[in-house]
């Protein structure tokens, strides 16, 4: 993987999460039963922009919230918690475009300062951290507001999805080294 390709995984990760977190909010503000916002429409659809693995329940997020029938109940408790954090990841996303932003200038640079390069990088990294900490304490509280049976058929949907996952991963390498021979 080339730095610039990682720096660009990096900034659309940032991106992602801070996606997530609105759709996770106003999917917790669904009380129709019907499929959320930017759920199974047009090219995003589920596990696109907002739903994605980075979303700021990774796995957990909207695509597998709405699949649990949630209570009216739950979805105001879920909603609590995401509001709860929401100042707290608005902060780290900041600090992550602003982190990126500047890596992006030494990369960009016109001579290659490799100390300013690691230094900014290091920072990205810290902020990375951060950012997946907050991602499973939020998971963690909206892990309790769910019935056991709930539980048990997101595990269900997780598994689903890391193996659709990998799969995309297999086809892509497959067409990866297709097209280089």
């Amino acid at each position: 993987m080339t730095k610039m390709t990682k720096r660009f995984g990096l900034v659309v990760g940032a991106v992602v999460v801070a996606l997530g977190l609105a759709n996770v909010y106003v999917s917790a503000q669904n009380s129709s039963g019907g499929p959320g916002p930017f759920m199974g429409r047009g090219r995003g659809g589920p596990g696109g922009p907002g739903g994605g693995p980075m979303g700021v329940l990774g796995p957990l997020g909207p695509m597998v919230m709405e699949r649990l029938n949630l209570t009216d109940a739950q979805r105001a408790q879920i909603k609590s918690v995401v509001d709860a954090h929401k100042t707290d990841m608005t902060a780290v996303a900041d600090r992550a475009f602003a982190a990126h932003k500047a890596l992006d200038a030494v990369i960009t640079a016109d001579t290659v300062d490799e100390s300013a390069i690691r230094a900014r990088s290091a920072d990205v990294a810290v902020i990375d951290a951060d950012m997946a900490v907050m991602r499973a304490q939020i998971r963690a509280e909206v892990w309790q507001i769910l019935t056991p049976d709930q539980q048990t058929q997101a595990r269900t949907l997780q598994a689903q999805f890391q193996q659709r996952m990998e799969q995309g991963r297999q086809r892509h390498e497959k067409k990866q080294s297709g097209g280089a021979n």
